[in-house]
């Protein structure tokens, strides 16, 4: 049996089966990147809750993994050259696991980099300017008075949808064929119009590519099931 005792995270969640990847998460839009690729490719894992209610995230277990304290983060008993491999960082991570199963990323270099091209469009804009904007509007930001600042956002995701609009204009997805961009992207959007009750403020109905191409990855029964892990 795969013995992962070294590794700090463990004593706080122990892992019932240690021959398979360790997932430490929560169904946030970062979170559910990984366990949608995981339920995509169908690699046995052991999903772990991080309980932000407790500030398990600022935990030393969960620190010793990752650092930045956020979710979701990885221990992979069966890493490179057969060694436990421990990763933070949703992109990253969606990468490895693409790599280690080679699915959901182009075979050939050209369409390689153009997947890692969209897949840096979410985490260095979706991401962030929907999580502001999610900050302005329904948590402690709706409070300001100034709605510079929330409008800031509304404007820049405004833009960000248009660039995803057009993409998919003509096209099912953001590459020919389904994959990590899109694993990367649509828990984003989902949230947005959702969570964040921002569709009507961002006018989300004037990106109808968009819209598409969301209900279309959320009726994936993958996606369907990577969106409540953890429970």
């Amino acid at each position: 049996m795969t013995d992962l005792s070294a590794f700090p995270i463990t004593h706080k969640w122990p892992a019932q089966h240690p021959d398979r990847l360790q997932l430490y998460s929560l169904p946030t839009p970062n979170g559910v990147k990984v366990s949608i690729m995981l339920e995509e490719i169908g690699l046995p894992y052991e999903a772990h809750k991080v309980s932000f209610d407790t500030n398990d995230q600022l935990s030393p277990e969960f620190l010793s993994l990752n650092p930045n304290n956020k979710i979701p983060a990885i221990l992979d008993p069966d890493g490179p050259g057969g060694q436990p491999l421990a990763l933070f960082e949703s992109g990253a991570i969606l990468l490895y696991l693409a790599e280690k199963s080679g699915r959901l990323i182009p075979d050939d270099a050209a369409g390689r980099y153009e997947a890692i091209q969209w897949l840096m469009f979410q985490m260095g804009g979706i991401g962030p300017m929907f999580g502001q904007l999610g900050f302005f509007n329904k948590f402690a930001g709706r409070d300001y008075e100034d709605k510079r600042p929330r409008d800031r956002y509304v404007a820049e995701s405004r833009r960000l949808l248009a660039v995803l609009d057009r993409r998919l204009q003509g096209r099912d997805w953001l590459l020919d064929d389904y994959g990590i961009a899109d694993i990367a992207t649509f828990p984003w959007i989902r949230n947005l119009v959702g969570f964040y009750e921002a569709g009507e403020l961002v006018g989300f109905d004037d990106f109808s590519n968009v819209n598409r191409a969301l209900q279309a990855f959320l009726a994936r029964p993958a996606v369907a099931r990577g969106l409540k892990i953890p429970g």
